[in-house]
């Protein structure tokens, strides 16, 4: 057998947390809408409301009469209001946290999440898709079972940058004053680029974050780094990315060996079975033991979509 269904309690566990994870995120989305605050500044006989932002800056929102103080009071009772949510729902998290290490519910690896969630945390999510191998643990979380370790031995993750969004990640990226580099920093400090290897970070323990991008359509920009840090990553051109940076997407909880949870966003399985087995196939210049495990790979999923397992697509898992 190529994987194993989780035992029933794990099974059970693995349901009750996402539905806390997923209720987590929505309210943790919702909290951000609210940060900040607001008050009543005085100027001489003026008086007017002012919001405030997390970074110090301040909007004046108007002076004060019936509609501001309406706005002012709905505005303290729903940030109250969400922040309490917010609250309960954190002691929540680490309680399921707590039993999905006991039931072992998870064993996505350690670095691979604390990766995910720096960029999750830094609103950068939507840009990157993880492809590859690590796809599979997405994969078998939504089907509820283990698929053998051989099939998913690998020391570095693959992250697919989205150049059609090119804009917008540059907007997000300078409003953190940060660079990519950096941000992989936020989940492990002894991350640095590898030397020779500019669109690779490796850690003190020898993983590795590869960066890829579809090769250059229309206006993209080629080389093209991550920001003006000279010491930034420069995602590499990838051989038939486009057909990833395309595809339908499939965003899943998954869950470490340690219990906590984090969101994966990856290709839908479809696209990853169609694709390992053209890597295996047709790839140019592909080592024989990797073309043998990409038919591996593929074969698994699609015998998890055919016994009804593992949906063709999935929306992100509340």
């Amino acid at each position: 057998m190529e994987y194993l269904p989780l035992p029933d309690n794990a099974a059970r566990q693995l349901i009750d947390s996402a539905t806390i994870f997923g209720e987590f995120r929505r309210v943790l989305a919702q909290a951000r809408q609210y940060a900040g605050g607001m008050y009543w500044k005085r100027q001489g006989d003026y008086e007017y409301l002012v919001k405030t932002r997390p970074d110090g800056r301040q909007q004046r929102v108007g002076a004060r009469a019936a509609e501001t103080e309406k706005t002012y009071e709905e505005f303290t009772a729903r940030k109250r209001e969400v922040e309490e949510r917010l609250r309960s729902l954190r002691g929540a998290l680490k309680d399921a946290e707590r039993l999905n290490k006991a039931l072992k519910v998870g064993r996505v690896p350690t670095p691979v999440l604390a990766v995910l969630q720096a960029i999750e945390d830094a609103g950068l999510g939507p840009h990157f898709t993880v492809v590859g191998t690590h796809a599979l643990y997405a994969y078998e979380t939504a089907a509820g079972v283990r698929i053998v370790q051989g099939a998913l031995a690998t020391q570095d993750v693959d992250l697919l940058w989205d150049a059609r969004k090119r804009v917008r990640f540059l907007t997000d990226l300078r409003r953190l004053e940060t660079s990519m580099l950096s941000v992989l920093r936020r989940a492990d400090p002894t991350f640095q680029r590898k030397e020779g290897q500019n669109e690779t970070a490796i850690n003190a323990k020898g993983f590795e974050v590869d960066f890829l991008r579809r090769q250059p359509e229309g206006d993209d920009p080629h080389p093209f780094r991550f920001s003006d840090d000279e010491g930034d990553l420069w995602p590499v051109q990838a051989v038939r990315a486009s057909v990833l940076t395309t595809a339908p997407r499939f965003d899943h909880v998954v869950v470490s060996a340690t219990g906590r949870m984090g969101l994966m966003r990856t290709i839908a399985p479809a696209t990853f079975v169609e694709f390992k087995r053209w890597m295996a196939k047709k790839a140019p210049h592909r080592a024989e033991a990797k073309r043998r495990r990409d038919l591996r790979q593929a074969d698994i999923v699609q015998k998890l979509m055919d016994e009804g397992l593992l949906l063709t697509q999935q929306g992100e898992a509340a």
